[in-house]
């Protein structure tokens, strides 16, 4: 198991390579700011961040780096609070004097870090955020998405359910923020498209420790089909308490956002998110060589399975050497050259970045929890999910 202090190097200050990038001392590292939480609702969801990266540092440095550098990772606990990751990020560039910055959650967070990446000339890279207006209105020069984003979930999840789940009446519940709000804006837009029936919404407060003022309205509604984007110990509250006032039975499906049931929250909720359906980049039963050795080399490290989070911020740092090596310095101006319309090898498979919007194009699956496991029922290829480029700002 890696150390867990809050700034982690793996620097090897002896290695000296010939192929040093021109304008860089080999000897110097590349620093990378990670603004996750740490703690707080979504600290499970940094946990994985956190272990993706440190996977993927590991294995890179020990092969010899990047360009004859080593990656180092600084950590700063950004609670899923944007003014906190704001703050957290400001001193990795002005003290830390990183190089790029990832890690961000909320998407709230993801936006306002954008900005003050690009005031500071740095490149964000989020590996979770949800929100379309990320790489649609809200784009930025400075910032790139790897992981699918609302739209793409939405997409390739509401088709699966309007075709397979039982009944059409559809309640939606989501944090009271701009991920929240957006994910469920996009879940109603598409299965009102598909002809589901929207029975209501509703928007409990980010952290709700009582879901109990919303049993009600759900049992009201009498929905077939309950969607959620909470996330971390949000929905674990929420499908515990659900399963405590009956409304969980086997003719009620259950489904929502990627982040809602992970491995990293699936333990805590008692059979409560069993069946529980999700449309995302990454499961970790895909069948392929490459996906198998990351899932037996993460399971040795940290005795845990890897989910989306941990398997896209370890994918992106893969993208990061790749990008860093073709521009040969991590100027930021030739770094985001090359890290447009890139292609490049992940667990999931191939992405690429989409040079307009700085969206990556994944493929999606289709999984379905079964005890506290995840089993895929359904694939949809990324280019059919990925919807149009709605980015004008660059």
């Amino acid at each position: 198991m890696l150390k867990t202090s809050n700034i982690l190097s793996f620097s090897a200050a002896a290695t000296l390579a010939l192929t040093a990038m021109p304008g860089a001392n080999a000897a110097d590292p590349i620093k990378v700011g990670v603004v996750t939480p740490l703690s707080g609702t979504y600290a499970p969801i940094g946990k994985q961040v956190r272990w993706g990266a440190e996977l993927a540092v590991k294995e890179i440095n020990a092969a010899g780096g990047v360009g004859g550098r080593q990656f180092e990772l600084l950590f700063e606990d950004e609670e899923a609070n944007p003014p906190v990751a704001v703050r957290k990020s400001e001193k990795l560039l002005q003290q830390d004097k990183v190089d790029l910055l990832t890690g961000t959650v909320n998407s709230g967070s993801t936006l306002a870090v954008g900005q003050l990446a690009e005031r500071n000339g740095r490149i964000l890279v989020t590996t979770v955020s949800y929100a379309p207006s990320i790489t649609g209105a809200q784009c930025n020069p400075n910032v790139f998405r790897v992981n699918a984003n609302a739209f793409m979930q939405s997409n390739a999840l509401t088709a699966w359910l309007v075709k397979n789940a039982p009944g059409k009446r559809y309640f939606f519940i989501g944090p009271d923020y701009e991920m929240g709000r957006s994910t469920i804006s996009a879940f109603q837009d598409d299965i009102k498209r598909l002809g589901g029936t929207d029975v209501g919404a509703t928007f409990p407060p980010l952290g709700a420790k009582d879901f109990t003022p919303y049993v009600g309205q759900i049992r009201a509604a009498r929905p077939d089909v309950i969607m959620t984007a909470t996330a971390g110990n949000d929905t674990v509250r929420l499908l515990t308490q659900l399963k405590e006032y009956g409304i969980l039975n086997e003719k009620l499906t259950l489904a929502g956002a990627a982040g809602a049931v992970t491995q990293e929250n699936i333990g805590a909720m008692g059979g409560a998110g069993e069946g529980f359906l999700s449309a995302a980049g990454y499961s970790a039963d895909i069948d392929t060589p490459a996906n198998k050795k990351f899932v037996a080399a993460f399971k040795k490290e940290f005795q845990n399975d890897p989910d989306l989070f941990g398997a896209d911020t370890y994918g992106l740092f893969y993208l990061f050497k790749q990008a860093i090596e073709k521009a040969g310095s991590t100027d930021t101006d030739k770094l985001r050259a090359a890290m447009e319309d890139a292609s490049w090898e992940t667990p999931q498979g191939t992405k690429k970045i989409r040079k307009g919007d700085h969206q990556a194009i994944v493929d999606m699956v289709v999984v379905k929890v079964k005890g506290n496991d995840f089993q895929t029922v359904g694939k949809v290829a990324g280019a059919e999910a990925v919807g149009p480029d709605k980015c004008d700002k660059f």
